[in-house]
């Protein structure tokens, strides 16, 4: 079944779209979950949450064209809100670690509230991943997105750990520099 068929069941409210979207994007969803959390019971819990969330929020919004993006999204926020809510404290020092390599390449949110739009810096960022060959765009989603270790990307993409930290790397200064020659403040 099509995402516009999908969501055309969410907007007549009925609880076959919940079973649908399970069946097209439930494994996906989990295991974007698990990567996160680092337990089964608690990334089908995500997913859950995430079927519930979808449900109360279609209507008014219609992701008709993005569906996925838009489930994985709710999926990504509740993973991590897990994290944050049982104190896991090396997954949160995990997270802590990548956010502090994405801090020296973008603003904080108090900058951004300040000196630019988010949709100025969300378009930079798209942009910038444009520019990337699809080999290093998938190497910097899986990371910063999917929140995958360094072990995980390389076994992947058989890529060595030292060219998967290299290229994250040699991408961080990149998009640092992209961002800075537009005016982002960092």
């Amino acid at each position: 079944m099509d995402d516009n068929s999908i969501v055309e069941l969410y907007l007549l409210r009925d609880e076959a779209a919940v079973n649908r979207t399970s069946e097209k994007y439930g494994g996906r969803l989990r295991s974007l979950a698990y990567g996160i959390v680092n337990d089964r019971q608690t990334a089908e819990e995500c997913e859950n949450d995430t079927y519930m969330q979808a449900w109360n929020s279609i209507p008014p919004h219609e992701p008709r064209s993005y569906l996925y993006a838009f489930l994985a999204r709710i999926t990504r926020h509740t993973a991590l809100n897990c994290c944050r809510n049982r104190d896991r404290l090396k997954r949160s020092a995990y997270i802590c670690e990548l956010s502090a390599e994405m801090e020296q390449c973008i603003p904080s949110p108090d900058d951004i509230a300040r000196h630019i739009d988010d949709m100025a810096l969300s378009e930079a960022i798209n942009s910038f991943l444009g520019t990337l060959s699809r080999e290093k765009r998938n190497v910097f989603v899986r990371r910063y997105w999917y929140l995958d270790s360094v072990a995980d990307i390389s076994k992947r993409f058989a890529l060595s750990e030292n060219k998967v930290k290299t290229m994250l790397y040699r991408c961080r200064n990149q998009l640092r520099e992209k961002l800075e020659k537009e005016g982002h403040t960092l």
